[in-house]
């Protein structure tokens, strides 16, 4: 007979079997205590992917960084694609800023087929035979740049009484929405392939790519909607360097992770430096207006929002306004601790 081994007898022990997982309420196993959240700050040039909206992609990057606190720098519908910027810990005081930028997006636009949503998530209602060569499309594509007004579609996520506009035209409910002022300041047409129209707009916030496709394709006389968006830029920040929830999520750790986001400061690239002594980042993280000019500090040449740094070991402070005769108020404060 074979001898048996330690192992072999602990396994056949009764009483040297492991203890029964802890259950829970209604005698479901417990779950495993969450790791504690840690601060995260920076933030996330996102590769957005068809079908998941910009909510539950910030959620799934939140929780794989087990981040407490994070929020994204304006929607981007489910079925588009491309740059979102998420932002963590103190770059969300920042986050305001790219949600007044311009937007830059690719789209392709199917001319002679109208949907109640304007894209492909919804019904086609109308069909029309395409006959527009490009110089139509180019003399049509005239009236959009600079200065226009849109009226909202229905199927958006504005509200009204409290409610998104969506859940009244899922309802079969038409409401009448004020036409807003926007402003194309690039709108270019990058290829056309019957009926595919490809193109390229750079434009305020608050436009909807989906109402200027279906405004184009009136305007050729065949009505249209949006067959694909991608955006491409958000304010100075693009595609370069972006990844997607596959390869953040194939980063690994925490930490590792964490190396893939853009520091903080990587927001407010567009505005000119300041660097301040200790006394004088001390006086600044304390509310107070700093004349620069009498304390001998390098300050730009125009006044307006700059980003301001400790110079002893390059901290971002914040940023603040550059007023006339030098004098330096503060705006948004971070933590630098």
């Amino acid at each position: 007979m074979a001898e048996n081994t330690t192992a072999d007898l602990v396994s056949a022990s009764p009483q040297a079997q492991e203890p029964a997982p802890a259950r829970g309420k209604r005698g479901q196993p417990a779950r495993a205590p969450r790791p504690p959240r840690v601060p995260v700050h920076g933030v996330l040039l996102l590769d957005k992917p068809v079908g998941l909206s910009s909510n539950d992609a910030l959620i799934r990057a939140k929780r794989m960084l087990n981040a407490p606190k994070a929020g994204h720098t304006g929607t981007l519908d489910p079925f588009a694609t491309g740059l979102l910027p998420l932002c963590f810990g103190e770059a969300t005081k920042f986050s305001q800023d790219l949600l007044e930028s311009d937007k830059t997006y690719e789209a392709l636009v199917h001319l002679g087929v109208r949907t109640d949503t304007g894209d492909t998530e919804g019904q086609v209602i109308a069909q029309h035979p395409v006959e527009v060569s490009v110089a139509q499309i180019e003399a049509a594509m005239v009236p959009f740049r600079g200065p226009i007004r849109q009226v909202p579609p229905m199927h958006s996520a504005l509200k009204r009484d409290g409610k998104p506009l969506y859940e009244y035209a899922r309802a079969g409910i038409t409401l009448e929405r004020e036409a807003r002022d926007v402003t194309i300041h690039a709108l270019e047409l990058l290829d056309y392939q019957a009926p595919m129209l490809r193109i390229r707009v750079t434009c305020s916030k608050g436009t909807y790519i989906r109402v200027l496709g279906e405004d184009l394709g009136e305007a050729l006389g065949c009505g249209a909607h949006l067959n694909a968006l991608r955006r491409i830029g958000v304010g100075p920040l693009t595609l370069d360097g972006a990844v997607t929830l596959e390869q953040f999520d194939a980063a690994g750790e925490v930490e590792s992770r964490k190396g893939l986001l853009l520091p903080v400061d990587g927001l407010l690239r567009s505005f000119p430096a300041v660097e301040l002594s200790d006394e004088l980042a001390r006086r600044f993280l304390h509310g107070q207006r700093l004349p620069l000019g009498k304390e001998g500090v390098a300050v730009p040449e125009q006044t307006g929002r700059v980003r301001v740094y400790r110079s002893s070991d390059a901290a971002l402070l914040g940023t603040g306004l550059l007023q006339e005769y030098a004098i330096l108020a503060p705006e948004r404060l971070i933590s630098t601790a």
